[in-house]
């Protein structure tokens, strides 16, 4: 008795790949699952820098002059800063405004391999104070003393004399470190004209008027 094969009509039986054949259909389906895992997790880890706020690798595109000073118009405004708040009976000390990558370095240290608090989270060229774009700001008391104390009342309206500077420097059109979600800077106040870091770092800077 001939034993027969049955198939759909239309078709033909196909005969089995060669050995050689399904390495090679194998080897590229592997090769093509292990592009995808490098890939998801390449772009993984990129989130994952970015969410940490880690520095991240760049190339400059363009050779422009080292800044060496505030801003003009941060200049202006912390002057302005200066006189409102004064006005309102609250002296303020602006103590810290351009700081080079030097000083960026050293002040990370700062906490890490030099004794102290820890103070910032970045390196230098990572900070908007070595662009010239960002001040750090404490009270000067009725006796002279400078303090940080953010609940103090020199005026004696019941109000945080802190809390009323950094209203006075956002309508300035400065923004707070104190707004941040992750490390936040209660004394720093800038200006970036919205400007990223990344953008800084490649040679972008706002135009002087």
């Amino acid at each position: 008795m001939i034993e027969r094969t049955s198939f759909t009509p239309g078709t033909m039986p196909q005969p089995p790949l060669p050995s050689s054949r399904k390495s090679a259909s194998r080897r590229r389906r592997n090769q093509f699952l292990i592009f995808i895992i490098t890939f998801l997790i390449a772009v993984t880890a990129w989130k994952l820098l970015q969410r940490s706020g880690a520095e991240l690798p760049f190339t400059p595109e363009i050779n422009v002059p080292p800044v060496t000073e505030l801003h003009p118009i941060v200049a202006a405004k912390q002057q302005e800063l200066i006189t409102q708040t004064a006005a309102a009976g609250i002296t303020i000390l602006i103590t810290d405004g351009f700081r080079s990558t030097e000083e960026q370095n050293a002040l990370y240290e700062q906490g890490r391999s030099l004794d102290g608090l820890v103070v910032t989270q970045v390196r230098g060229g990572h900070s908007y104070h070595n662009y010239g774009l960002a001040i750090d700001f404490a009270l000067r008391t009725k006796e002279g003393d400078v303090v940080w104390d953010m609940k103090y009342d020199g005026n004696g309206n019941s109000k945080s004399d802190w809390m009323e500077v950094v209203a006075i420097a956002k309508k300035l059109g400065f923004t707070w470190g104190g707004d941040w979600d992750n490390f936040k800077d209660y004394p720093h106040l800038q200006m970036d004209f919205g400007y990223s870091i990344r953008e800084l770092l490649r040679g972008k800077r706002p135009l002087v008027e």
